[in-house]
């Protein structure tokens, strides 16, 4: 009898562990081929091809100009499409999965032991990255847009946000993790202390393992994913009219700014390779860091989908913003030393430990927001949604790598002066101000934006209900 009344209470769209673990996979793979390109390949650029740091910023710059159109094409074309035998969404993780894999060893080759032109230097500097974020975000829009059709459950959703937090920090720890060990080679300065440079064949060796455990990964989460939440596509969809649409909800307004800031924040912390190598001193660090920044997750993961069933979603974000916030504030304040780097990373644990509540369950909210839309206009428009928070977020990683790589050269820092040098007065401590003040003002306004965040726990029980209903109309 009790075994009936919990299958009589199981929601029809309920999903296991198992398939859980598979969208898992898929963010894992993206954040293989995402993360080694975010982290490194700007140094790849200053240290290894010696392109100047404005010129850098300005190419990172161009290519986001080029998602104002890229990102909304790849949201109509997803949106659009008819679905198949394989569902509308699970087919890009095998169609895509390759050649995303291709573009990004093509992103490190040192073309500079071919030419020294840095005309030639920067074309294919732009080819290559530009493709890169073309095949990223053809991969991203239908990935993202998955969870939505995978299950309307709520519990499910939240669970698929969890995993997908864990697939982010297997994804994101590999290359951070391993990247440093293989990509720097250790250099004496004669005086008895050593400093890392960057090896640009180690950097091609890296990217080339990196895109084959992406390939991997999608691949296996093609293979243990499923579509559930059916609805019709409209090929004749006024894409326009959506995403103006998008404009005049407060809570996809609130969500596309906190993506800007979130991710910003995820690409500004790329620049602490530089204040490893160049104020610390020892890249190994990059290893330690990374520790302290998904150690919280861990710890976080089992507990986390029970707050968010008793607290909420906006409730658990809104205070572990705060604790981010409050943590990054105090290691601006407190301004660790060079040889002080404990300091450092026990403060980065602590930010790590306020924001992975934040990293956890941001997909859930995506997804609360993609439902909000549907119950406000009758339309399904998750793939449209996805393309501009996906856009939203690129936005926020082309304002911190624009504004990180401006911020480098006004303090000093070039390739002929820090490539090749550890610590040099006056830019180094210009790379640490610039590593702390940045994430201490960022982590407090996702703060105050989750403090106006209006769906709480209280007003989404209604809107999953009436999702629950068109979906089941629509069936």
């Amino acid at each position: 009898m009790t075994e009936q009344i919990q299958n009589k209470e199981r929601h029809p769209n309920h999903i296991g562990v198992r398939e859980a673990a598979g969208y898992m996979a898929g963010e894992a793979g993206n954040m293989f081929a995402l993360t080694y390109i975010s982290s490194f390949l700007k140094v790849f650029y200053t240290d290894v091809l010696r392109i100047p740091t404005r010129k850098v910023a300005r190419l990172f710059l161009f290519s986001r100009l080029w998602d104002c159109i890229n990102d909304p094409l790849w949201g109509a074309a997803v949106a659009r499409r008819i679905p198949g035998a394989g569902g509308k969404y699970r087919p890009f993780l095998k169609w895509v999965a390759v050649p995303l894999a291709v573009s990004e060893m093509l992103c490190f080759i040192d073309v500079g032991r071919f030419t020294q032109s840095q005309a030639l230097l920067l074309v294919f500097a732009y080819c290559t990255y530009i493709l890169f974020g073309m095949l990223y975000t053809g991969m991203n829009v239908p990935f993202g847009s998955l969870a939505s059709v995978i299950t309307d459950d709520p519990e499910g959703r939240t669970l698929l946000s969890t995993f997908r937090s864990i697939g982010t920090g297997i994804g994101a720890a590999a290359p951070m993790l391993l990247a440093p060990m293989l990509i720097y080679t250790k250099v004496d300065d004669g005086k008895g202390s050593t400093y890392n440079v960057a090896n640009g064949r180690g950097m091609f060796l890296f990217a080339l393992v990196m895109a084959a455990c992406a390939v991997i990964f999608y691949l296996v989460s093609y293979g243990t994913t499923k579509e559930r939440v059916s609805h019709d596509t409209d090929i004749k969809a006024d894409m326009k009219k959506t995403y103006l649409g998008m404009l005049k909800s407060k809570p996809f307004v609130i969500l596309a700014l906190s993506g800007i800031l979130i991710s910003g924040q995820l690409q500004f912390a790329s620049l602490n390779q530089y204040l490893y190598k160049n104020y610390f001193c020892n890249t190994s660090l990059s290893a330690l860091g990374t520790v302290a920044q998904y150690l919280p997750t861990v710890i976080m993961l089992p507990f986390t989908p029970r707050l968010v069933r008793r607290f909420g979603k906006k409730e658990i974000c809104t205070v572990g913003a705060l604790v981010a916030a409050v943590s990054a504030i105090l290691v601006c304040v407190l301004r660790p030393a060079p040889d002080n780097p404990a300091l450092f990373l026990i403060m980065q644990f602590f930010i790590g430990f306020g924001y992975c509540v934040v990293s956890i369950t941001n997909w859930a909210v995506v997804t609360d927001v993609i439902d909000y839309q549907q119950v406000r206009t009758g339309e399904h428009s998750e793939s449209a949604i996805y393309a501009v928070y996906t856009f939203c977020r690129k936005l926020g990683q082309t304002m911190a790598d624009y504004g990180g790589l401006m911020l480098l050269g006004k303090i000093g820092y070039s390739a002929e002066t820090m490539a090749d040098a550890g610590f040099v007065p006056g830019v180094s401590e210009g790379i640490l101000r610039v590593c702390t003040v940045i994430p201490a003002a960022v982590y407090s306004l996702i703060f105050l934006l989750y403090m106006f965040y209006p769906l709480t726990k209280q007003k989404l029980e209604p809107i999953y209900a009436e999702v629950r209903a068109q979906n089941a109309e629509s069936a």
